[in-house]
This record gives structure tokens, sequence and C-alpha cells, in this order.
């Protein structure tokens, strides 16, 4: 059984071109390693304009694929920066117990020599 490969569409583009300038399809098959009924399917869809559409189809993949790829990587920088926050959170000191007041500073704790 045969295996199918894939053609990009530049170079389907290229074969179909070389066959409207002239060349033949027997030469152009051998030359690519490509059947002939290849070839006329290619050239059909080249004169239908079918490969603009697709040359389009691909250029707004790429850019979507580009797009999604930059969106990646700024949830992996923001993944690490929440994993490093909350690794310093979780290793904060403590605020003792008690409160404490910018204005008065901590609550004084009675000493002995208050009480007589």
């Amino acid at each position: 059984m045969a295996k199918h490969r894939s053609h990009s569409i530049e170079f389907e583009r290229q074969v179909a071109q070389e066959f409207v300038s002239g060349e033949t399809l027997h030469g152009l098959a051998k030359r690519h390693g490509v059947s002939r009924n290849l070839i006329r399917i290619w050239v059909r869809k080249y004169e239908e304009g079918a490969f603009d559409d697709e040359a389009h189809a691909a250029d707004l993949l790429q850019e979507y694929e580009a797009r999604i790829a930059a969106l990646e990587r700024l949830v992996g920088k923001q993944a690490l920066e929440l994993e490093f926050l909350n690794g310093a959170l979780r290793n904060a000191p403590r605020p003792r117990s008690g409160t404490t007041s910018v204005i008065t500073g901590p609550r004084a704790s009675p000493s002995l020599k208050d009480a007589g």
C-alpha cells in the first residue's frame, strides 16, 4: 500500500504553474515524484483560485499559532510569578499576637514594678 504524502501549498502551486507555463504532465510527475492525476487536481485548484484561499488560511493559521505561543509563554510566566509570591507569603514572618498601631506602637506589657 502506498504512503500518502502531504505537500505544501507552495509546492502544489509551483507544480501547477509549471504545467500552465507549458511543462508536460509526464515530465512534472517524473521530476517531482507525484502522480499525473494529482497534478491535474492541483492545476484545477490553481485555475479556480483555491490556492489563494488556502494560502490565506495557512497564513492566518500561522498567525494564530504564533499568538497562542505568545499567550502560553505569558501564562507560564504568570504561573511562575504566582508560585514565587505564594512561597514568599508562606515564608514571611507572621505578626505577633497582640495589636500594634503605627501611632502608638505595640501594647506595653505589664511589668512588676507598676503593680506596687
